[in-house]
């Protein structure tokens, strides 16, 4: 038990509180995902505990604890057949058509997805539509199971964004209970500012109880986590852009510098951003003019598009005892000299052995 100094509110662990309430570890788990248990953070850790009045509410209702238990009641296929008095395989066929919305889902060790229903929307299926319970489907849905319909995984998502949009009065936080149906692609694409997407990110709600930890498994659970249909996927974009335009009403995202004073000779996050620059050499004309002439002073820092054309460009500030190149007069008059002194000699070597040169 834990009491908060501020408030003067007691407040207990999920451990205590699911004992206190008769209730099991995935019972308890079920209820607060349901939202029929609310929980406060608890710290900067991200826990969440019960509020001792929570208890109290949820302890004097007269149907305690009985009806708080099957509130809670999941159940699988089989079991949801069974209570219908139906065969396994029609039942699926009623929840591929949106029936009836799983409320969670596990994967097996075949990595096969594994629906959960509670019994109490089963039994509301059973009394809402009893025609459906026997005889042929109606053509409509033949018609949608031919064409491989499931609706499970989008009414999972439903009942999923449902709970956590009433778990907060906080705008950007359920703009981001918003934003976790889409891929990050998805969210690029409605949210522009950066900042705003880092802030999304920050109040991202946590993965549903039970998610796998395990790549292939995780992947799975990912992919139902998201939006696939093109007409779910553009819903919940409009919804993210109407929320988004709630939210930046109340206050804007926090931006860099908005964290709190800065300390002396520190910047904000994001002001500067280095930029690797290579530095060129400042070329300026070698001295080749024609006789007569002086060279000018080269000035310390001309601009590029200012540099005289020239044979040759070298850098300014050559070190000391480095001549700059000959001109190409001079270069091709060495090149003759050398060739003569060969033809002199009688030719050249080739592979260790004279041989004489042939010249036109």
């Amino acid at each position: 038990m834990a009491v908060d100094d501020g408030a003067r509110t007691v407040t207990v662990t999920p451990g205590r509180a699911a004992q206190e309430l008769e209730l099991g570890r995935d019972e308890f788990r079920l209820a607060v995902q349901l939202g029929l248990v609310r929980t406060v953070p608890a710290g900067e850790s991200g826990r969440r505990r019960v509020e001792r009045a929570e208890l109290d509410r949820l302890r004097s209702a007269p149907d305690f604890p009985a009806g708080l238990r099957d509130r809670v009641h999941a159940i699988g296929t089989a079991e949801a057949a069974a209570l219908l008095e139906i065969s396994p395989e029609r039942f699926t066929r009623l929840a591929r058509t949106g029936h009836v919305s799983p409320v969670r889902f596990s994967l097996n060790r075949y990595r096969a997805v594994v629906w959960t229903y509670l019994a109490e929307d089963v039994a509301t299926l059973g009394r809402a539509c009893p025609a459906l319970l026997s005889g042929r489907l109606p053509a409509e849905l033949r018609e949608r199971l031919a064409a491989h319909e499931d609706l499970r995984p989008r009414n999972w998502r439903a009942r999923r964004l449902g709970v956590l949009l009433r778990a907060t009065d906080d705008p950007w936080a359920q703009a981001a209970a918003m934003a976790s149906m889409l891929d990050p692609v998805q969210v690029a694409e409605v949210v522009d500012d950066p900042y705003e997407r880092a802030h999304l990110d920050r109040l991202r709600p946590s993965e549903p109880p039970g998610t796998p930890v395990r790549a292939p498994a995780r992947d799975i659970a990912e992919r139902l986590a998201r939006a696939d249909d093109p007409d779910e996927i553009l819903w919940h974009r409009l919804s993210l852009a109407l929320a988004l335009d709630e939210a930046r009403s109340r206050g804007p995202a926090p931006h860099p510098g908005d964290a709190g004073p800065l300390r002396e000779g520190e910047e904000p996050p994001g002001a500067r951003v280095p930029v690797r620059v290579r530095r060129q050499p400042v070329l300026t004309a070698a001295p080749s003019l024609p006789p007569g002439r002086s060279v000018p002073p080269a000035r310390s820092a001309p601009p590029p598009v200012s540099t005289p054309p020239g044979p040759f460009l070298v850098p300014a500030g050559r070190p000391a005892g480095i001549e700059p190149p000959p001109s190409r007069t001079a270069a091709r008059a060495g090149l003759l000299a050398r060739l003569r002194r060969r033809r002199a000699g009688g030719g050249g070597r080739v592979g260790g052995r004279k041989r004489p040169m042939s010249w036109p």
